[in-house]
């Protein structure tokens, strides 16, 4: 899909974009060796440098996260993937005056790891800072800001998709549980029909020396990191789709 892209071009809006594909114009290569001028002459001429400087920069996930829109970040997963991370945390919420991170999940796409407070929490701040890209479900209002506020100066991924507003757009409704369910994902028993609240009441016997309730919420947790990955291939697939359907060839 980022090679399919050209709204990272300044002027180059979804609509001008669209035409371009219709025209048979579906990649930047595509484009650079057209045998005529797509645009004006001194036009032309800039975007064809830009196209040679993307090309140049496939690999530099923020030489594109800076030229692409926050809704049209979720472009950025096909071609950085393998350097993606997903994310999810769980809170005190508000027990005993507090509210702090109690547990952080990520998954890479193959293994998936718990920093856990008290345990092992300060090395999540080291390991997040080797992924270019974080994948999170509401994490823009959320997760990201709560990791902030405990790691003050933390390193973050260079670019985040949130993908309640990715499924947003795709009409899928409701909570991260609910668009599991929609798209076929099934928990296990034990933790199907937690929720936030329970992840709490869980953290509270844990803390009062319940070491199952700790077996318990890490099991939530993963599931809540785990599942953003099927999710995310989903989304990305349909947007695509809708993008790109019909028109040639979609590397």
């Amino acid at each position: 899909m980022l090679e399919n892209t050209f709204i990272h071009l300044q002027g180059i809006g979804p609509k001008t974009e669209k035409h371009l594909w219709q025209m048979g114009i579906e990649t930047w290569e595509t484009f650079l060796s057209w045998k005529q001028p797509v645009f004006s002459g001194p036009r032309d001429a800039w975007i064809r440098e830009e196209l040679e400087m993307s090309l140049k920069h496939r690999k530099d996930i923020r030489f594109f996260k800076d030229r692409l829109a926050s809704r049209d970040l979720w472009r950025l997963y096909g071609a950085f993937r393998e350097k993606a991370v997903f994310l999810d945390i769980e809170t005190s919420k508000g027990h005993q005056g507090m509210d702090e991170i109690t547990m952080i999940g990520i998954y890479d796409g193959e293994e998936a790891r718990t920093f856990i407070d008290g345990v092992n929490l300060p090395g999540f701040e080291s390991t997040i800072g080797s992924f270019d890209l974080v994948i999170t479900y509401n994490g823009a209002s959320f997760d990201l800001p709560f990791i902030r506020r405990s790691f003050p100066g933390i390193s973050l991924p260079i670019a985040h998709i949130d993908l309640r507003n990715l499924l947003g757009k795709l009409k899928y409704r409701g909570g991260l549980k609910g668009i599991e369910r929609q798209v076929g994902l099934i928990r296990d028993h034990s933790i199907a029909y937690m929720n936030g609240y329970d992840a709490v009441k869980l953290w509270q016997r844990y803390q009062r020396g319940d070491a199952s309730a700790l077996d318990l919420l890490v099991k939530y947790n993963r599931a809540d990191t785990v599942n953003l990955k099927p999710l995310m291939e989903i989304a990305f697939a349909k947007m695509k789709e809708h993008l790109l359907g019909g028109i040639g060839n979609t590397p």
